[in-house]
C-alpha cells in the first residue's frame, strides 16, 4: 500500500473521498497535529467569512468585534460533533475512536474552508453581477466536504451506508442536545455571576456606609 507523508495523506483524503479515508484507516495514517491545524484554519474561515467579505455581498453591522460566536460556530460545533458522533456510534458498535473521528472528521472540512478563504478574497474583485461565481464555488467546497465527512464516517466505522445516514443523523440530535445544555449551563453561570456581583455589590456598599 502507498506510503504517503502527513501533507500528501491530507492530499489524498480530500482528493479521494470514495477510498482515501480507506486508506487512511488500513494505513492507520492521519495526524492528530494537523488536525488540530484545520479546526484552527476553520475558526479564521468563520471569522474571514463574518467580518472580512467585500462591502458588495456583505456588510458586518457590528461596531464591536465579539470572538464567541466564530469560537461557537467553528470550534465548539467540531467538538460538538467529535463527540456525539463518538457517542453515538458507540452504542451502533461503530470502530472509530474519538481521535480517528476527529482527524477524519478534520480533514474532511478542507474543501470547506477553502471556498470561504477563495470566495473573500474574490468578494473584493468581483461585482455584484458575477456574485453566481462564488455561490458556485460555495456549493461546490461545501458539497464536496458533505461527501468527504459521509466517507470519513462510514469508513472509520465500518458501517453500511444506510447505517451511516442513520448514525449522521443521530450525531445531529446529540449535537442540539448538548448544545441546549451547553446554553442552559452558560446561562445558569451569568445568574450565578450576577447574583454574586449583586451581593459583593450590596455589601461593599454597607461597609462603606
Amino acid at each position: 500500500m502507498m506510503d504517503l507523508t502527513t501533507k500528501e495523506w491530507v492530499k489524498h483524503a480530500v482528493t479521494h473521498p470514495f477510498e482515501g479515508f480507506e486508506d487512511m484507516r488500513w494505513k492507520k495514517s492521519g495526524s492528530l497535529k494537523v488536525a488540530f491545524l484545520i479546526v484552527f484554519l476553520l475558526f479564521l474561515a468563520t471569522i474571514a467569512d463574518g467580518r472580512l467579505y467585500g462591502f458588495q455581498f456583505g456588510v458586518s453591522y457590528d461596531k464591536t468585534f465579539n470572538i464567541i460566536p466564530y469560537i461557537v460556530k467553528s470550534i465548539v460545533l467540531f467538538a460538538a460533533w467529535v463527540v456525539g458522533n463518538w457517542s453515538i456510534c458507540t452504542l451502533l458498535d461503530g470502530e472509530g475512536t474519538m481521535k480517528n473521528i476527529c482527524i477524519y472528521s478534520a480533514y474532511a472540512l478542507v474543501p470547506y474552508i477553502a471556498q470561504i478563504f477563495i470566495t473573500v478574497i474574490l468578494s473584493h474583485f468581483l461585482i455584484q453581477d458575477e456574485v453566481v461565481f462564488i455561490q458556485a464555488i460555495r456549493i461546490i467546497g461545501t458539497g464536496w466536504s458533505v461527501i468527504l465527512l459521509f466517507s470519513a464516517i462510514k469508513s472509520v466505522h465500518q458501517y453500511s451506508f444506510g447505517k451511516t445516514v442513520f448514525a449522521i443523523v443521530l450525531t445531529i440530535a446529540a449535537m442540539l442536545i448538548m448544545l441546549f445544555l451547553l446554553v442552559l449551563f452558560m446561562s445558569l453561570v451569568q445568574q450565578v455571576y450576577i447574583f454574586l456581583s449583586t451581593i459583593y455589590t450590596e455589601i461593599s456598599y454597607r461597609i462603606r456606609v
